[in-house]
């Protein structure tokens, strides 16, 4: 038996109908640019979400960086910061959460996380602020929602911005509020792999301001309302016309799709809760991890996932290398504080097959496999 980490070939097929349809409608309208079907998502996600605005971009990226820009224009009569400003987030993330704020113009600066949760750790924020804090970027990290009332508190506090870096958790709640109504803007990604992705890159930011949202509309379209008379320095990232439809189809099945996942999560806790040295994450009530990625800690990370190899259990270890260890942040990032939990988890953590698809047997045979390696580990310790 082999078990995939994701299988887009398998979700296709449950959904071929629905897509299949979108897809057609697409085909005899011929409106590939800024169709229907975008405008149409924009709608379906902000009133999912429970924001105002919706504004499609090209890419989860392209979400965060044209949010900052927005948020750098309400704040300073600017269109990008100033390489002084300061926005705090966390250094255990993809690369493109940071690399975002230097595209906007301003400095990352990293604080720790929360050993449970691997999201930021609000306790580390208040020692980093300084005079040029402007914002924070908390990222609600394999799934699971910050502890957004917290960070909000905080935010207000020091009248920083919020911007929600929710590409990994489409449909999760904190405190029965939308992951991505609780700050200034949100970022979401569509890439395949998300809870609801498509079948490419896409991207949206969520808001209920309507300024931000307009100039995020602008930036997407080069810089200007009359794209032969820009303003602005923009972008072209309108989302595509179909990715839209494809993701207006996904849709349907968010929350069946973001349950299965919970229910994978729920069986592999029941199974590993009494294996040694593994640590699996808490299942928190209310709809506050959506597991983009079921993600142990196990300090044999890697002798584990070469044992999970050898057995055909695909793995992934998100994220191997903390952002301030890489090149491209070493001399453009401040570092709040110490870092040792980000450094520890990028040290142990492994995601296991989370597909929302999964058969009972593919599960199983996961665990089996991991109770394998406990096995004879604590045997050969013997």
């Amino acid at each position: 038996m082999e078990v995939p980490i994701l299988d887009l070939k398998r979700q296709y097929r449950y959904l071929k109908s629905q897509i299949d349809h979108r897809l057609q409608q697409a085909l005899d309208h011929q409106r590939w640019i800024m169709g229907p079907e975008v405008q149409e998502l924009e709608q379906t996600v902000a009133r999912y979400i429970g924001t105002q605005f919706a504004v499609g971009v090209a890419s989860g990226t392209d979400a965060l960086v044209l949010a900052l820009r927005a948020l750098a224009y309400k704040r300073t009569g600017s269109d990008f910061w100033k390489s002084a400003a300061e926005i705090i987030t966390t250094p255990f993330t993809f690369a493109a959460t940071a690399d975002a704020i230097l595209r906007a113009g301003a400095t990352p600066v990293f604080v720790d996380i929360d050993p449970e949760t691997f999201n930021i750790n609000p306790e580390r924020i208040e020692n980093a602020l300084t005079k040029n804090t402007v914002g924070i970027i908390p990222v609600h990290l394999y799934g699971r929602a910050c502890p957004m009332a917290q960070l909000k508190a905080i935010a207000q506090k020091h009248n920083l911005f919020i911007l929600e870096d929710v590409a990994q958790a489409f449909g999760a709640s904190y405190q029965g509020k939308k992951c991505g109504a609780w700050g200034d803007a949100a970022a979401f990604s569509f890439f395949p792999s998300k809870n609801l992705g498509g079948f490419g890159d896409g991207g949206i930011v969520t808001t209920d301001d309507q300024s931000i949202a307009e100039f995020v509309d602008i930036l997407r379209r080069h810089g200007g309302k009359d794209k032969y008379n820009v303003d602005y320095l923009g972008y072209n990232s309108r989302l595509d016309t179909l990715q839209a439809a494809i993701l207006l189809a996904r849709f349907s099945v968010l929350e069946e799709f973001n349950a299965r996942r919970l229910k994978v999560a729920a069986n592999y806790n029941r199974a590993f809760s009494s294996i040694p040295h593994l640590t699996v994450p808490r299942l928190p009530a209310n709809g506050e991890h959506v597991f983009h990625q079921y993600t142990i800690r196990h300090p044999e990370r890697d002798l584990l996932k070469q044992h999970l190899d050898r057995a055909k259990v695909a793995t992934m270890v998100y994220y191997p290398i903390p952002l301030h260890k890489m090149k491209l942040f070493a001399t453009r990032c401040r570092i709040g504080g110490e870092l040792k939990e980000a450094e520890r988890a990028a040290r142990e953590v492994l995601s296991l097959p989370i597909e929302p698809l999964l058969e009972p047997e593919e599960v199983d045979f996961v665990i089996k496999r991991i109770e394998e390696y406990s096995y004879q580990r604590q045997t050969v310790s013997v």
